[in-house]
């Protein structure tokens, strides 16, 4: 499996860190364009049934278009871990560190893939709320819906927002670590 990851990797380099940087930018983007842009427009609707529905259905656009993006990214994040060799620069075959500096990088490398996916948890819980916010919309229960989508507004995208700029921040480290 390693093998193939690092010819992927040597063959495909270019496309593997465009997909790599597009997702990031696309899902991080799409956060920070729904939670800065979309959110407050759909805030000035006086209708309180139809500034829900729009909240959900806008979360739903939203989510689809970013699922795609956050596999891609998850993808291409092993395959450049792999394939740049941060391990193998960093540690020895007797698992004895070989350079500190390395050891540092390869380090920074699993925090940044750490919150990609602390961030894609995160993902899969908004999907798992905005879904239910749905049925409670369908069910009359205007109330819950709301409060359901609030906590994703008020606290989730922003956090997914600022975990997402620290690792694209990790990431241009990383390219210029060497």
């Amino acid at each position: 499996m390693k093998h193939l990851i690092y010819t992927i990797f040597s063959e495909h380099k270019n496309i593997v860190i465009f997909l790599h940087i597009i997702s990031a930018v696309i899902w991080v983007g799409g956060m920070i364009a729904m939670r800065f842009a979309a959110h407050q427009s759909i805030q000035l609707i006086d209708n309180v049934p139809e500034k829900i529905e729009r909240s959900a259905h806008a979360l739903k656009r939203l989510f689809s278009i970013v699922a795609p993006f956050v596999i891609i990214l998850i993808i291409t994040a092993v395959i450049m871990a792999v394939g740049y060799g941060f391990r193998t620069a960093a540690v020895g075959p007797n698992g004895n560190v070989l350079n500190d500096y390395a050891m540092f990088i390869y380090n920074i490398v699993h925090v940044k893939e750490a919150i990609w996916l602390v961030m894609a948890v995160n993902f899969l819980a908004m999907v798992i709320r905005r879904n239910k916010a749905a049925k409670l919309i369908a069910n009359g229960d205007l109330i819950a819906a709301a409060s359901t989508l609030k906590l994703i507004a008020k606290y989730m995208v922003p956090l997914n927002i600022v975990l997402g700029l620290i690792a694209i921040y990790l990431g241009v480290f990383l390219r210029n670590a060497y």
